[in-house]
């Protein structure tokens, strides 16, 4: 197996090996080692929900008490609060990306191919282009030096993260680099020091050059920081026709564990990110383990539906649900993001040939969604009294535990 489990039961075998180190997450988390064993390395399984997060939050309580891993429960629903916050306000998303009228500078290209001040961001630059991964830690640190120190656009920076990250999320990305700048929590930024990289970075790794910059860095300020509306209270969920085809794309690549998960379709499309990889020059290493991940649901949906199956990372929907002369095509709603921004044209472009789009949300997500009307520690604190209750996941026979 890769070192970023790239099919369901890679990464199933993968949590089951953490889930014993799972109670000292807590204790260990913020440290970056070069193998990064400390933390569980699942995030582009869950980011295209190879597995889901509730799924990976609810196994470790087979061995720990809740109140053991709840450091690590609450990191994995950290992605859920993003997911939920920016679905009620999808116009962060759209001025993110309004923001790229320019190319990259000479600056940025420079920072981005490790040729700047600071050796361990030279370093981190690196390992994000060469493997597709950062420790959650070094991310921090190094956006907080994109931002503070080398005074660089943070959508840009934001970027940079998007052409490599394995586990790219639109919600994620988008809202930590914003946090980072000290916009997502009026008054707040994340500044790196030298201290608190010296505490966490391993000795290995630790090259003090630069790191006097570190000692004393002094927050680019944001300048009128609105607070962002919520725009879009309410997202209804289609009622599953009896038949028709079924769309697996690679926000969500597990429909078995959905409510679509005893739909009876004429035919399946899985569809991958192509089209946007190349938009943005995305890395090969994205290419590559999405390709696997998409394979692997159309193997996994070929084996659980029965139905005649196609992948492909640059599928057109349109033209494939006309060739299957299909009259509805049913799938998991996208998330806000890439995808979800091409919905207006495909829907469009489908009633065209009088082809009906349902898109059904997941009832877990639909649950989590209004929590995140403010901040994450309010969300968490409501989402800890449904699961105190055991109302949250909602158990039924869909769901893959």
């Amino acid at each position: 197996m890769s070192e970023f489990a790239g099919t369901r039961e890679e990464a199933l075998a993968a949590l089951q090996d953490f889930i014993p180190r799972s109670g000292a997450y807590a204790r260990e988390r913020n440290a970056v080692l070069p193998d990064h064993r400390n933390v569980s390395r699942l995030s582009p399984a869950i980011r295209h929900r190879l597995l889901t997060e509730w799924e990976v939050a609810e196994a470790p309580l087979a061995r720990y008490a809740r109140s053991t891993v709840e450091k690590f429960t609450q990191e994995i629903y950290w992605r859920s609060y993003w997911k939920s916050w920016l679905s009620l306000r999808p116009h962060i998303w759209d001025e993110y990306e309004a923001s790229f009228k320019e190319p990259f500078s000479e600056k940025a290209e420079a920072v981005m191919a490790g040729r700047g001040p600071i050796a361990v961001m030279n370093h981190f630059a690196d390992e994000l282009t060469r493997t597709g991964y950062l420790h959650n830690h070094a991310r921090m640190w190094f956006a907080g030096y994109w931002i503070h120190l080398e005074r660089l656009p943070w959508e840009q920076g934001a970027r940079f993260f998007e052409k490599n990250l394995l586990d790219f999320d639109p919600a994620s990305n988008t809202l930590s680099w914003r946090w980072v700048a000290g916009l997502q929590t009026a008054g707040k930024t994340y500044l790196p020091r030298r201290k608190n990289i010296e505490k966490y970075l391993a000795a290995e790794l630790l090259d003090t050059t630069g790191l006097e910059l570190l000692e004393n860095p002094v927050a680019l300020l944001p300048e009128n920081i609105i607070r962002p509306e919520i725009t879009r209270p309410d997202l209804p969920s289609d009622n599953i026709p009896d038949s028709g085809g079924l769309w697996i794309h690679h926000e969500d690549l597990n429909p078995e564990s959905s409510p679509l998960a005893h739909f009876k379709p004429e035919a399946i499309l899985v569809s991958g990110n192509g089209k946007r990889l190349d938009e943005i020059d995305g890395s090969d290493h994205q290419r590559s383990w999405t390709q696997g991940a998409i394979q692997d649901a159309a193997r996994r949906a070929q084996a659980h539906y029965k139905t005649e199956t196609n992948y492909s990372m640059t599928a057109d929907l349109v033209s494939w649900a006309k060739e299957k002369g299909l009259r509805e095509v049913t799938a998991l709603r996208p998330e806000i993001g890439p995808l979800h921004d091409q919905l207006p044209i495909l829907e469009k472009r489908l009633a065209a040939e009088k082809i009906t789009l349902h898109l059904v949300l997941r009832p877990e997500d639909a649950m989590l969604r209004p929590l995140a009307k403010s901040g994450f520690f309010g969300f968490w604190k409501k989402l800890q009294q449904e699961l105190a209750k055991g109302e949250f996941p909602p158990r039924n026979d869909v769901l893959l535990f």
